[in-house]
């Protein structure tokens, strides 16, 4: 067997053909590190699967690794398993890891020991490319955010998809858990930093796209819920508590259903990007307001707010 790489970039894809190429090229374009990527198709029935297949014919960085669909949380799962790198990165479809983005969390992680989290910052921007808002967190918030478990206070990394962490320290954590459907992130970072600390890069180096199917649009509600629990279970841990019951409370919370019909779908999805960029650009989150009741003339929350940003 080869040497092991440096990092191990892992991400699921699930009916991502339209997005997919520039997420690839994104980081198979990445210079000074050595890296495998590591891709987990959850069953997708569009062009994903011939996609991910001519690019892994031309580069043997690229595996691939097919299932029926079980969701992302089973496809980091599985993902991680066969991840052999000192690093493990993620990356989610449709995003784009901008140049050095690699290069910079590695350097960082390898001049700080005691760091077992780093992130960046990420651009967050609409299906036109425009951008909603930027998240990138200070030094305090990133040493001390993941530490704090009410759910005011928690401050997690800018995004899922920003994120690389040691591979042996994620072993020794536990890793991606089953029981959490939706904010299978924040769990893991919880227990990671019980290990070591959160550090964040002062740089945007990831740029993702939101979509009406995100589930920060779809299942925000129910993220909220896990959340809950996942804090709950993180001051569980810190006391010495036995963790069995709150997981099973997660397991209760069941399989989220989110609207069917499309146009609830996108109503929900503007009402979230006015929501995003409420605070810093009034006239665009009046225009994304706008939208939302376009396609549910009775969100009423959208009403409120659409009212609300045009004066």
């Amino acid at each position: 067997m080869n040497a092991p790489p440096q990092v191990s970039v892992v991400m699921s894809v699930y009916n991502g053909a339209d997005r997919l190429v520039n997420t690839l090229n994104s980081i198979l374009s990445q210079e000074g590190v050595d890296v495998e990527f590591i891709v987990v198709n959850d069953g997708s029935t569009d062009e994903t699967p011939s996609i991910l297949r001519r690019y892994a014919e031309k580069d043997n960085r690229l595996t691939i690794i097919d299932q029926t669909n079980r969701g992302l949380t089973r496809s980091l799962i599985r993902g991680c398993k066969e991840a052999r790198g000192e690093f493990i990165a993620r990356q989610d479809a449709g995003d784009i890891s901008l140049p050095e983005r690699l290069q910079k969390e590695v350097d960082f992680l390898v001049s700080h020991p005691e760091v077992v989290l780093v992130s960046c910052g990420t651009r967050f921007v609409d299906p036109q490319g425009e951008c909603v808002h930027e998240v990138m967190q200070s030094e305090d918030e990133a040493r001390e955010g993941l530490g704090r478990h009410t759910l005011a206070e928690i401050r997690g990394p800018s995004s899922h998809g920003a994120t690389m962490f040691r591979r042996r320290v994620y072993e020794k954590a536990g890793g991606y858990r089953s029981q959490f459907h939706v904010a299978q992130d924040l769990d893991l970072w919880t227990r990671l930093v019980e290990h070591g600390e959160h550090a964040a890069l002062q740089e945007i180096l990831i740029v993702a796209e939101l979509s009406p199917d995100s589930i920060s649009s779809t299942k925000r509600a129910l993220q909220i819920s896990t959340a809950v629990l996942i804090l709950e279970c993180a001051r569980g841990r810190n006391n010495g508590g036995d963790e069995t019951s709150l997981l099973k409370k997660v397991e209760t919370l069941g399989v989220h259903r989110a609207r069917n019909n499309k146009r609830f779908k996108r109503a929900d999805f503007f009402y979230f990007l006015g929501s995003c960029t409420a605070y810093e650009n009034k006239d665009r989150a009046h225009g994304y307001f706008r939208e939302s009741l376009k396609n549910n003339p009775l969100h009423i929350k959208a009403l409120f707010r659409y009212l609300k940003t045009a004066f």
